[in-house]
């Protein structure tokens, strides 16, 4: 993931703000085979469904719910999103350092696009979801990388038990 986030950092100071106003040059689907927290899923495959919702509160907080998801290592499940916010929200999840660096680089281009598997971004009233097979045990995150979002409380941990 390393090699990719310089990819495009590198990307964007040779093209100006190409990137930024974009897609991600080099997108990040090809790593989804390679990620620690499992690859993309077949729909067939999903015995499980979890709802998952993204909002924001009065107070300025932003949040999914639930928060923790629990899973077990092989497991494919489809993640159902509906965004009650009035705002954009997305979701990402990785390992926690893919999730920090992917937040430092949304930082520096705003405006970036995503066609990840392991992420999905929806307007105010929107839905969607991902099917995914937790390849590996450990503990993960997920988070809204619009900027502010994460730190005004958008993210939440994925348990994959074996």
């Amino acid at each position: 993931m390393k090699h990719m986030i310089a990819a495009a950092v590198l990307m964007a100071l040779s093209s100006g703000a190409a990137l930024a106003s974009g897609s991600h040059a080099g997108g990040h689907g090809d790593k989804a085979a390679t990620m620690p927290i499992g690859t993309p899923g077949e729909a067939s495959k999903a015995k499980r469904t979890i709802n998952i919702s993204m909002s924001e509160k009065d107070d300025g907080k932003m949040l999914f719910q639930p928060a923790v998801l629990k899973v077990r290592k092989g497991e494919t499940v489809r993640l159902k999103f509906v965004n009650k916010g009035q705002v954009d929200h997305e979701f990402v999840m990785d390992a926690h350092d893919g999730i920090m660096e992917h937040k430092a680089l949304m930082e520096k281009f705003p405006d970036m696009e995503h066609a990840d598997p392991n992420a999905i971004r929806l307007a105010p009233g929107a839905r969607g979801e991902i099917i995914w097979t937790f390849a590996n045990a450990g503990d993960f995150g997920f988070g809204c990388l619009v900027p502010g979002h994460y730190d005004s409380g958008m993210k939440g941990d994925i348990s994959v038990a074996n």
